[in-house]
């Protein structure tokens, strides 16, 4: 028996597909679960950058110290004012959901900011589409897009391997299980 269970109502992520719509951006005020804190020596600069390329927003800012960026539910980074920001990119990541009707843009309008800052996309083996971009302080962030399951591909079959079977259709099991 598994321990995992289909708790995709949890997420604001939608299922995958070629017209999956991206949620809105969330403007309310939660406990955040996880957050990236990133420090930049140009706040305007990364700012900038995160918005026009990456496609966040400012929920609010703290001036010349702090600004809170968002995207989606749970989708949060911290830009916090800093003497230099690191002169090398870390090979650590950190990982953003998107759909994949945004992949092409999100690429263009970071390539159009920083020409060089973009890797991809590229699939993977676990049935996703990725682009890698370097941001103005130096950090690495990915952009996920999962492309529609077919049950016959070989992804469907490197994810049976290690025993992720696709989610029955219809509503999550979370509930009986909370």
């Amino acid at each position: 028996m598994s321990d995992y269970y289909n708790a995709f109502e949890m997420s604001p992520v939608p299922a995958p597909g070629p017209d999956a719509v991206a949620p809105e951006p969330f403007r309310g005020i939660y406990g955040m679960p996880a957050f990236a804190t990133i420090p930049t020596s140009d706040l305007a600069a990364s700012v900038d950058f995160w918005t026009r390329g990456l496609g966040f927003f400012e929920l609010f800012s703290i001036p010349g110290r702090l600004v809170h960026l968002r995207r989606w539910a749970f989708q949060d980074v911290l830009l916090v004012s800093a003497a230099s920001a690191p002169a090398q990119t870390p090979a650590v990541s950190f990982n953003f959901a998107c759909v994949l009707s945004q992949v092409d843009a999100l690429v263009e309008a970071c390539r159009a900011l920083r020409p060089d800052s973009v890797d991809g996309p590229r699939d993977t083996p676990w049935n996703t589409r990725d682009v890698e971009v370097i941001t103005p302080e130096n950090a690495r962030i990915v952009f996920t897009a999962a492309k529609p399951f077919d049950p016959a591909s070989q992804e469907a079959r490197n994810l049976a391997a290690v025993g992720i079977t696709p989610p029955a259709a219809g509503r999550g099991d979370n509930e009986e299980r909370a």
